[in-house]
């Protein structure tokens, strides 16, 4: 059943990434919504399995690495104002505005500051493929969304921490947050002196493959650190990919880590997200449902696009960028679970959220489009002040 499954969605995620394209949508649009399509949601065709669910975390995984090789750390120095910027007002709007709401739902203060936590929460796995098929990831609003989302991803899971020994949680904040220092103190010494030595040793082993080989290694390496840390596998995930771009490795990894991630792993991810939307039960929800859908796409897009414009962004940049924070997708969803068992989150505000989370997974892809959409052609801010110079 799994081999027919699998089969069934790198057909179905192929065409349907075609014909989102073919209508000026970007291709991930496609693939979310014909997961939805073959998913117990519509026709039944596809179940939700835990090994499905494996392999489509090994897909955002690798796509945050391939994101990670591709930025260029040059301009990311650069926009390091800009990514604070985004990232801490993309989280002070919905964090605020998600209080709120939840005292407007008669919820007790601390289950509607975690509402407002919840709503805080980004993932960049989506709006990355839609800036990698609009030529934007490499540009400076690409490499401020990226920075943005690490920012969003720390500060997130501190404030979660800190809420969580509020509510009587057995957890240690200063434990919290000096793991979550040593994870990155220990990632970044690693990505500065074990990678480039761990990428040379193996390009020497008599065996075939040994480069992607080595960079697989350190991908889920770091991932399962970060994991281990309370950070999130996908930012790992990236700095290992940050940390092999400047070896002399990084175009043979990037070539091969795209092939094997795009013929397979990645489609499946994107796909399955949609197969594990869950309909029932919802239909008494559905002001609920829309309200918060709007609330948290609003306050996402509005705050974090209020931060890239105080960076010095033009509006429509800044729009951009703010619709690129938009998309609450795994992370939210784990922050979710954590609340679910901490009691933190009702029961039956779970299959609600799990709606609204989806919700601005699909609205994402389009509302880059939208605000993207007039420069066609955009090269890296780094490649233009090169030619400036050289002229």
């Amino acid at each position: 059943m799994l081999i027919f499954e699998i089969a069934l969605i790198l057909l179905a995620s192929k065409l349907a990434g075609d014909l989102s394209v073919k209508l000026r949508q970007p291709a991930v649009l496609g693939k979310l919504l014909v997961g939805i399509v073959l998913g117990p949601a519509v026709l039944g065709l596809i179940k939700g399995t835990n090994i499905l669910e494996e392999i489509s975390q090994i897909g955002v995984i690798l796509l945050m690495f391939i994101a990670g090789l591709e930025t260029d750390t040059d301009e990311f120095k650069r926009t390091g104002k800009a990514s604070a910027y985004v990232g801490i007002a993309g989280i002070a709007a919905p964090l605020a505005l998600g209080y709120g709401a939840g005292l407007l739902l008669h919820m007790a203060p601390l289950h509607a500051i975690f509402l407002g936590l919840l709503l805080s929460a980004t993932s960049v796995s989506i709006s990355v493929q839609s800036l990698k098929e609009m030529g934007r990831l490499q540009t400076r609003e690409g490499t401020t969304i990226l920075g943005a989302a690490v920012i969003d991803d720390v500060l997130v899971i501190i404030a979660l921490a800190f809420l969580m020994s509020l509510a009587g949680g057995d957890v240690n904040l200063s434990l919290v947050i000096l793991k979550k220092i040593a994870f990155f103190a220990i990632a970044i010494l690693c990505g500065w002196k074990l990678v480039p030595w761990v990428m040379r040793r193996f390009a020497k082993l008599k065996v075939s493959e040994t480069v992607i080989s080595a960079a697989l290694i350190l991908c889920f390496g770091f991932a399962y650190l970060a994991e281990y840390a309370g950070v999130a596998a996908i930012i790992g995930a990236y700095i290992a990919g940050v940390s092999i771009s400047l070896t002399g490795f990084k175009h043979e990894v990037t070539g091969k880590v795209e092939t094997i991630s795009y013929a397979f792993f990645v489609p499946v991810f994107f796909t399955s997200i949609g197969v594990n939307v869950d309909f029932d039960g919802v239909s008494s929800q559905l002001g609920l449902i829309a309200g918060l859908s709007v609330l948290a796409v609003l306050t996402k897009l509005g705050g974090s696009a209020l931060g890239a414009k105080a960076a010095g962004f033009g509006w429509r940049s800044a729009l951009g960028i703010g619709a690129a924070m938009v998309s609450r997708g795994e992370v939210a969803l784990i922050i979710a679970a954590i609340g679910q068992e901490a009691g933190l989150l009702a029961p039956e505000m779970m299959s609600v959220l799990v709606i609204v989370v989806l919700v601005t997974t699909l609205v994402t892809p389009p509302l880059m489009k939208l605000f993207f959409r007039e420069e066609k052609s955009v090269r890296p801010l780094s490649s233009r002040a090169k030619e400036t110079g050289a002229s």
